[in-house]
């Protein structure tokens, strides 16, 4: 996944980082008893998601065509180094 810059992106990283906020929250209140704290904790962490879904439309995501750029070229390297084998 490292080589396809699998979520290595500013709106992966905040919506990732939100999230784990949330769910800490959440954790701590649960920990402690009280609803009200863990499911605000759960909001925060829907609100990750949709800040990362929002960033990710900005323009700050994993563009469309990465996934295809990235096989394209894993295809590439494969083939040259298979070739340099024989």
């Amino acid at each position: 996944m490292a080589g396809s810059s699998h979520g290595h992106t500013p709106a992966a990283w905040t919506g990732v980082m939100i999230a784990f906020v949330g769910f800490c929250v959440a954790g701590a209140f649960m920990v402690m008893a009280q609803p009200v704290g863990f499911w605000a904790g759960m909001g925060i962490v829907a609100v990750g998601g949709v800040v990362g879904w929002v960033m990710s439309a900005m323009g700050m995501g994993q563009p469309k065509d990465a996934h295809k750029d990235f096989q394209a070229a894993l295809a590439q390297s494969q083939a040259a180094a298979s070739a340099t084998k024989s």
